[in-house]
């Protein structure tokens, strides 16, 4: 039986949400209380609704109880998204993940229960903060409040050195988990004596502060190679 999930709110994040989880063959029912939204975004789900997500009794006849995850993507209107927040976990949904404005906005939702709370705007503008600031960082990813992982392009101070003499599991604390070369194959999991080249992709995982650190360290080495 496929998993089962309902998107609440079908904006721009909603509709995201919602088209990727079927392109990963999952059961979407679709909420929104614009008839025009749901009419652009019907072909892609299981079902398609038009309610008021803030609807108790109409939430309740959907029989969103038998759902394992609800998604609200509900941002800019703060009381719709916690009165619905609140409404599903009152309906005992095993999960609820719950797009947030703000950091205020989503301590509340946090407090109300929550599950997951995402932050759409914010984390996009970190993420672009992020690429703007480094000419060898490609992408960029928070894995958690600490931990990220990051595609770097490998400056020339890398150039021809094994992983075991540039040991930046040591000096930085972070790893590299895989390496695309120019001819795009990709070595994951690479060994101690595998050689990094000028221009090739590393994938990297560790601390922000520590992933900056060796881009800012390998930038200054560049400068005299």
């Amino acid at each position: 039986m496929k998993e089962q999930f309902v998107v609440l709110g079908l904006g721009r994040f909603g509709q995201s949400v919602t088209k990727t989880l079927v392109d990963n063959d999952k059961d979407v029912l679709a909420i929104d209380k614009d008839e025009q939204i749901l009419q652009e975004i019907t072909p892609y789900v299981t079902h398609a609704v038009q309610i008021d997500a803030t609807d108790e009794t109409a939430l309740e006849q959907l029989g969103l109880h038998k759902f394992s995850h609800a998604i609200v993507g509900i941002g800019e209107d703060l009381q719709s998204s916690i009165l619905t927040t609140l409404i599903l976990k009152e309906l005992e949904i095993n999960e609820i993940t719950a797009k947030a404005k703000d950091n205020h906005h989503g301590k509340v939702l946090s407090k109300i229960g929550a599950d997951n709370i995402v932050f759409p705007e914010r984390d996009m503008g970190e993420r672009l903060g992020n690429l703007l600031s480094s000419n060898n960082l490609i992408d960029y990813l928070e894995l958690s409040s600490e931990y990220n992982m990051a595609e770097i392009r490998a400056p020339k101070a890398m150039d021809g050195c094994t992983l075991q003499k540039l040991n930046i599991n040591k000096t930085y604390g972070c790893m590299i988990m895989a390496i695309k070369d120019a001819d795009e194959e990709v070595n994951i999991s690479p060994h101690i004596e595998d050689e990094i080249y000028h221009g090739d992709i590393l994938t990297i995982i560790g601390k922000h502060k520590d992933i900056r650190r060796l881009q800012k360290d390998y930038r200054e080495k560049s400068k005299t190679k």
